[in-house]
């Protein structure tokens, strides 16, 4: 493609050469570059693609385009723009043919909630016939194709080379997790969303953001760039999105009069039953996963399908449709009598953990035991919080490793455990010996609820990346203490 064609939009200064050249393709990394590639310097926080220009010239780059001054320009064209991450996004859009123009996009965002509702609309819309694609944190889908998520929310340039294979394969909603990185890096810029969803807002990311105002700004960009702006307004700050959002808006809740509302809520064990009441009209709906906080994810996936002129009816049929969501309250005992159940949750943050305690509170016969443990390298402050939340909410908590990455597991552990005020807890580094500790202490009518990994098969050590899904951790466990 021509190079004019990429930066259509696009305001640049020619440094060196023209712009009258064709490119091969678009790239942000060096290591990628081959000749006859268009090189984009970006600045990251840990490194500066403008360190690297000599090293994608070297590699075959015929343009690079930079948003500094360059000392030595290398013998190639170089062009100058005062946003290099904008630019990445609109130039990928270009060179992709601008395929989200070509899907309805539906975009949701929030601290916890977000891979839900994506499943949960998901099985709407193909309950009403659509070819729909899904971008999350579980994996990205092309109708039933499952393809790796390596993040939340793709660089831009992998984000508009996925919606082309997604126009390709004849996909007509594209469903996403907007994340608060993606939002504030810029890797959604240009998109217009015709829905935006805002689950809610809890501490998280903060390592990032630094401050939580600045967590929330990253977050309402999504709607101030989409036609309908879809609110949980029971959230605290879901009423100031509601405030600050643009385009029309519509008001989801449980607790308070709203255009999108659920009550006659009724919890058990395996699920949750509620009335969903949309313009003076209500079906019951019964859903396969349980807790209050996804009767709430419901209501915004149904909210935002709603709104696209999808009936009642359908809506119903696919939330009752969905019998889980990988790592988000995932009953791994299903196939087993073992008189207790192990529940598996991705709950990561201070409100998350709050949440699926909680819930699992409300059907616990017996006593809730709880396995968890924090990150390394991320947000410390919510350490304390966690454990002081996972012992109060929990008749035993087992403390544990999750992701320790370049952290002292046992240094993370004892942050977390300078919030316990109670003695209802154990301390086990190892995580597979921390599970099976769990499962050894349960009895008859007990819960026990794995929280931090959720969907993830892997734990991030010092040194190197292990495999570990916790739902074969558990089976094996199970074998173990039955020859035992």
């Amino acid at each position: 493609m021509e190079l004019k064609q990429i930066l259509y939009n696009i305001d640049y200064k020619i440094i060196r050469g023209s712009d009258d050249l064709d490119i091969a393709k678009i790239q942000y990394d060096s290591r990628k570059v081959r000749k006859g590639d268009l090189f984009i310097c970006i600045e990251g926080y840990s490194t500066d693609g403008h360190m690297y220009i000599n090293s994608a010239f070297k590699n075959g780059a015929s343009a690079i385009i930079c948003s500094k001054e360059i000392e030595s320009l290398p013998d190639c064209t170089v062009l100058k723009v005062d946003d290099s991450r904008k630019t990445l996004a609109i130039a990928g859009a270009n060179y992709y043919g601008n395929p989200a123009d070509k899907l309805k996009i539906i975009g949701i965002t929030g601290t916890n909630g977000k891979t839900t509702s994506t499943f949960m609309m998901k099985s709407i819309l193909e309950a009403s016939g659509y070819k729909v694609g899904l971008i999350g944190t579980i994996a990205n889908y092309i109708g039933n194709k499952k393809i790796p998520s390596h993040r939340t929310t793709p660089e831009s340039l992998e984000l508009q080379e996925l919606f082309k294979e997604m126009v390709k394969q004849g996909v007509q909603y594209c469903v996403m997790e907007v994340s608060s990185h993606s939002l504030y890096l810029d890797r959604v810029y240009g998109i217009k969303f015709c829905e935006a969803v805002f689950t809610n807002l809890t501490r998280d990311h903060l390592d990032f953001h630094k401050t939580f105002e600045n967590y929330y700004n990253a977050k309402l960009i999504l709607f101030k760039n989409t036609l309908n702006s879809i609110v949980n307004i029971d959230d605290t700050y879901g009423n100031r999105v509601y405030k600050d959002a643009g385009g029309n808006k519509i008001a989801y809740s449980i607790d308070k009069s709203a255009d999108v509302k659920a009550s006659n809520i009724h919890m058990h064990s395996r699920g949750v039953e509620f009335d969903l009441t949309y313009n003076c009209k209500s079906v019951h709906i019964n859903l396969n996963i349980p807790g209050r906080y996804n009767v709430m994810n419901a209501l915004g996936s149904a909210a935002a399908c709603l709104n696209e002129g999808i009936s009642l009816d359908v809506v119903r049929g696919g939330l009752e449709g969905m019998l889980c969501v990988p790592g988000r309250c995932e009953i791994v005992t299903q196939n087993y009598d073992l008189g207790y159940e192990v529940i598996v949750d991705y709950a990561h943050t201070p409100d998350g953990l709050k949440n699926i305690l909680s819930t699992a509170r409300e059907f616990t016969k017996g006593k809730l035991i709880s396995v968890f443990g924090c990150g390394g390298d991320r947000d410390n402050t919510k350490r304390p919080i966690m454990g002081n939340i996972g012992t109060n909410l929990s008749d035993i908590a087992v403390i544990t490793s999750d992701n320790p990455r370049t952290e002292d597991p046992m240094s993370i552990i004892k942050e977390i455990a300078s919030g316990i005020q109670k003695d209802n807890y154990i301390v086990i580094e190892n995580r597979r010996k921390a599970i099976k500790k769990a499962m050894e202490i349960a009895k008859k009518d007990d819960v026990i609820v794995i929280a931090g990994k959720g969907h993830e098969d892997y734990q991030i050590l010092k040194d190197k990346t292990i495999h570990f899904d916790e739902r074969e951790v558990v089976d094996d466990i199970i074998k173990e203490l039955n020859n035992n």
